[in-house]
């Protein structure tokens, strides 16, 4: 059989920067295939060729033998069996479930016809039933939260698959587990698999190195635009990846772990809200201390709580010298006292995607850069150009669009934009989010040097393997409270993991 995908001598530039050059790249049918690559790779740009929103400069594309030009139309997307869930997901916030769910497929017929929202929502139900997805058809999309969001996203695409061609097609899943907790990756491949299985395709572009060994049957690298190498999954180790995407061996990351007991620099008392009831928590100068749970469990709420993003019910906020009610507590009263937030969903809740990366790393200290009635774009820039070579963010533009950035580059612009300020509390949610093996060590990196120059942090995390590499010490939830605390020899990714499944049962969260 012919490939189901086949690109060659792909080359794609933006200005003089070659984002792919001559890529060869291919999907058997029937196969699962990772596509892997630091931030700024070129697998981004490639995805968007497939998708039609690039046209690359040279190159072709082969839909199962089929010679199909590029950029390929939207519109004919069904035709050739492509479905995509993209890094942003790609839903329409101010309509429902269902019809998000249904519209795409309703509108691929032929014709007028008459829409019976009530027989398509009974249908959308009994489609999340099939895929063991709970959420209500008749829910706001920009009402969910982030991981059902990415539920419906992903079932989306998977039915727009199965519904053509007698099912087959080809699914292309880029970072689909990024807002996914560990129980739903696991769902997930499930269904992955099980489209293998039918016939159908799956490209999967993703940073988590397991997840990829776990699903994949070969693997694609890029680096800097080029195709590195493709490789069976089974065969190839995990450094052996790393080191195909780095170019180099990935040292470990390790750190002198704190003091916990260093005296508390800040300390919250009795914070109860959406998700949360009774916490009680401290952070010492210096230390930093990990928050991680089972979804659902609360631990994710507290960095938003505390920050004033999510309205608590009540709670008091001791800092330096002074003690704010933090159910009163607004973002800008927080930024006031010296607390940031780095939120998880860094492109809807921490930038502004359409202004440029000056504009976004400056923004908290714009008045500094106003002089009469005008901004000293000039003085942005090179403040700018300072901070993004401190940080290591690439391409190193100020002028560069923020959204136009990869993942990795997208992180490191937000430290940028937040450290500079020098805070006091540090608050993070899933800071490594989407962000490649090589990006992950230096925003670790970034993380314990804030802390060493003074800094408390709180980590809200589930990716128990980051919290042992940079936390002090970890406090795990389960039902909204603290059920339990790890320090010292026991900050392992084992013991993380298995304290957070003890905390979820009712004897141990009690």
């Amino acid at each position: 059989m012919p490939p189901a995908l086949s690109l060659e001598g792909v080359s794609k530039r933006f200005g003089g920067v070659h984002a792919l050059a001559d890529v060869d790249f291919e999907v058997a049918a029937g196969e699962v295939h990772g596509l892997l690559g630091e931030n700024g790779s070129g697998k981004s740009t490639l995805i968007k060729i497939l998708a039609g929103f690039h046209e690359p400069d040279e190159g072709s594309l082969q839909i199962n033998g089929r010679p199909v030009s590029l950029p390929v139309p939207v519109s004919r997307f069904r035709e050739y069996g492509l479905s995509f869930v993209h890094q942003d997901l790609a839903l329409l916030p101010t309509l429902t479930v269902v019809e998000n769910l249904r519209t795409g497929l309703i509108a691929g017929g032929n014709g007028v016809r008459f829409i019976s929202w009530r027989a398509e929502t009974r249908r959308a139900r009994e489609i999340f039933a099939r895929y063991g997805v709970s959420i209500d058809p008749r829910a706001t999309v920009g009402d969910l939260r982030p991981v059902d969001r990415a539920l419906l996203a992903i079932v989306r695409a998977i039915e727009e698959v199965r519904a053509e061609h007698d099912g087959l097609g080809i699914l292309v899943l880029d970072e689909p587990t990024v807002f996914l907790p560990r129980a739903e990756v696991e769902h997930l491949f499930e269904l992955v698999r099980e489209i293998a299985a039918s016939g159908s395709s799956v490209l999967l572009v993703s940073h988590d190195l397991e997840e990829i060994r776990e699903v994949t049957d070969r693997v694609t690298v890029l680096r800097d635009g080029r195709v590195v190498g493709t490789s069976t999954t089974a065969t190839t180790s995990e450094a052996q990846l790393v080191e195909m995407i780095i170019g180099r061996e990935l040292l470990d990351f390790s750190v002198d772990k704190g003091d916990a007991n260093a005296g508390d620099a800040a300390r919250v008392e009795g914070l109860s809200g959406p998700g949360v009831d009774d916490v009680s928590l401290a952070v010492g100068v210096g230390e930093v201390v990990g928050l991680t749970g089972l979804a659902g469990s609360g631990f994710e709420a507290v960095p938003y709580l505390v920050f004033g993003a999510w309205p608590a019910g009540r709670g008091t906020l001791t800092i330096g010298d002074q003690t704010l009610n933090i159910a009163g507590m607004l973002p800008r009263r927080a930024l006031r006292e010296g607390i940031v937030l780095i939120p998880g969903d860094r492109q809807r809740d921490g930038a502004v995607l359409p202004l440029s990366v000056a504009d976004n790393v400056t923004l908290p200290r714009l008045p500094q850069f106003w002089s009469g009635l005008r901004l000293q774009r000039g003085s942005m820039r090179r403040e700018t150009d300072r901070l993004m070579d401190e940080y290591d963010v690439r391409p190193a533009g100020a002028t560069n669009e923020y959204g136009s950035l990869s993942g990795g580059n997208q992180q490191k612009a937000l430290l940028a934009k937040w450290l500079n300020a020098e805070p006091r509390l540090l608050l993070f949610h899933e800071p490594t989010q989407g962000v490649d093996v090589g990006a992950r060590q230096q925003i670790f990196g970034t993380i314990r040097d804030s802390a060493a120059n003074g800094a408390s942090v709180l980590c809200a995390s589930s990716d128990h393997e980051q919290l042992a590499a940079i936390c002090d010490r970890v406090l795990v939830f389960g039902r909204g409270r603290i059920a339990g605390e790890l320090t010292g020899a026991d900050v392992t990714k084992d013991r993380i993991t298995e304290r957070c499944y003890r905390a979820a049962t009712p004897a141990e969260a009690a």
